[in-house]
């Protein structure tokens, strides 16, 4: 049996997999978890390596991915790691990249270089219990790059609109998502 792939995307099982969700929405929700666990100062070590599929536990991961989060010296930190707001653009990047790659290859669009770079302005003062604007990002810009020997401009264009229409890191971070946070004391 061939596999088509474009892109590194095996373009049946993506096929397949849009087909078994038309079939079946329930496949289609996932439950994604994160751990963090302070170490010292501004240095956090964080963990993904769970989720949930349709219901069901995913153990496709064999070792948990482990990031370590921290702040400049500037921050009081001392860099051993990203800090958290550097984390959320590279979410964004890495959304917008996958979304553009996987659906390049759905649409029979070749892609040889893709990459995003996403920047934001922050004001730290509300962080810090001073007035200011707001704690979060004010504004954030993405700028990616591409580079596909079979598509036009427009079609590389419509395809990062689309891109930008259904990733769901921007959706989260251009919509109001409800966060509910408890705590234990232990």
């Amino acid at each position: 049996m061939t596999t088509t792939t474009d892109n590194g995307i095996d373009v049946e099982r993506l096929g397949a997999t849009i087909d078994a969700i038309k079939d079946d929405p329930q496949l289609a929700t996932f439950t994604f978890r994160a751990r963090s666990n302070w170490e010292e100062g501004t240095h956090n070590i964080g963990e993904i390596s769970t989720f949930t599929h349709a219901g069901e536990p995913d153990e496709s991961r064999s070792a948990s991915f482990v990031l370590h989060g921290d702040e400049p010296p500037v921050l009081l930190g001392s860099n051993k790691g990203a800090n958290a707001v550097e984390l959320l653009l590279q979410a964004l990047a890495f959304c917008y990249a996958v979304g553009y790659v996987a659906n390049a290859a759905a649409q029979g669009i070749h892609i040889t270089r893709m990459e995003y770079e996403v920047e934001g302005e922050l004001d730290v003062r509300p962080f810090l219990g001073l007035e200011g604007a707001r704690p979060g990002f004010t504004a954030i810009r993405a700028h990616g790059r591409v580079s596909s020997p079979n598509a036009s401009q427009e079609q590389l264009q419509a395809l990062c609109q689309y891109v930008q229409e259904t990733s769901p890191v921007r959706d989260c971070l251009a919509n109001a998502v409800p966060v509910e946070t408890t705590l234990d004391v232990i």
